[in-house]
């Protein structure tokens, strides 16, 4: 299958790179909206194209979650809620054929029975009535009292799962902030700091021993922002971090170096890359091969007030222990 949109090329051309990655780590590598990206990745999958789109889930928290369904989830007719129970047939015996008493009267509309009755000599297991619906269906007006009418049918409801007290929060959706239910929560880590200039080691995503350093801080960048045809507003100012990184193993980096390189705010606000490129700064190319040393210009646009305390960067949206931080304050 040849794909001809633009939007899904890039795309495929960023998960090509990594290989297997989340969907919200995919959508903050191309800088889309994560449901977007879902929903093109089902239709991609489904069109024939090498992909498999999976999920992952929080086993405990999904069912303290079902749990505490409202009870409007739990009244749905049961054919919307579980499968069918299988039904069984009556057994075969001769039955005399008797006529059946008259129907009473009910508030019901003209055709439609407004309750059980007896036929003598039917047998004791369910059969069908000529004319009765086979289904829930709705009445229209309102009934002037009660009628007799058939026993409701069992809800088959989950059984109810206790709530572990530590769950008590969520999670913003797509943030990966729960844990597993599977796996001990890690601890944790805020990975190693530094000062502007210094070299750091730490590891990829797939184990690639990497050296990134922090080489320089243009802050504020204002002219070389304007020199390359980009317009701040006002109240705003631009800012360029130069970075370098080395992958000192054999296992080829693949992914674009400051992806998730981000400045740190004062008040411990995380500022993302701008997504421009200056033509006298040369952006990050993606990969880095075994061996090789790269280096690249990622350019941030800001409120003109915002205080930069330092710079960090990480292998993935989340910091962890492999994130790397350099203060760039005296």
């Amino acid at each position: 299958m040849a794909v001809t949109d633009p939007v899904d090329i890039r795309l495929l051309a960023a998960l090509a790179d990594l290989g297997k990655t989340a969907v919200h780590e995919l959508a903050a590598k191309v800088g889309m909206d994560p449901r977007e990206v879902a929903y093109r990745l089902v239709a991609l999958s489904g069109s024939g194209l090498p992909l498999l789109v999976g999920v992952e889930s929080d086993p405990q928290g999904l069912r303290a979650a079902i749990a505490g369904a409202p009870p409007s989830w739990a009244n749905r007719p049961p054919q919307q809620q579980f499968p069918a129970p299988q039904q069984f047939a009556p057994p075969s015996h001769p039955v005399p054929q008797q006529p059946a008493p008259p129907m009473p009267p009910g508030p019901g509309p003209q055709g439609v029975p407004s309750g059980p009755y007896n036929v003598q000599g039917a047998p004791s297991g369910p059969y069908t009535v000529q004319g009765a619906p086979s289904g829930p269906y709705t009445v229209q007006g309102t009934p002037s009292g009660r009628y007799p009418g058939p026993p409701p049918r069992p809800q088959f409801a989950p059984p109810p799962v206790p709530i572990d007290p530590a769950v008590s929060t969520w999670g913003l959706p797509q943030t990966a902030s729960w844990a597993r239910g599977d796996e001990p929560a890690r601890p944790a880590a805020t990975g190693k700091r530094g000062k502007l200039g210094e070299v750091m080691e730490t590891q990829g995503l797939e184990g690639e021993q990497l050296s990134v350093q922090l080489l320089e801080v243009q802050d504020p960048a204002d002219y070389l922002f304007g020199a390359a045809g980009y317009r701040l507003e006002a109240g705003e100012r631009a800012v360029v971090v130069h970075t370098e990184i080395t992958n000192r193993g054999s296992i080829p980096f693949a992914s674009l170096p400051d992806n998730y390189l981000e400045l740190l705010a004062a008040d411990g606000t995380a500022i993302g890359k701008a997504p421009v490129s200056l033509t006298s700064r040369p952006p990050h190319k993606i990969g880095v091969k075994p061996g090789e040393t790269l280096g690249g210009h990622t350019v941030y646009v800001l409120p003109d007030a915002t205080r930069v305390v330092s710079v960090r960067w990480s292998p993935r949206p989340e910091p962890d222990e492999r994130t790397l931080t350099w203060s760039i304050e005296d």
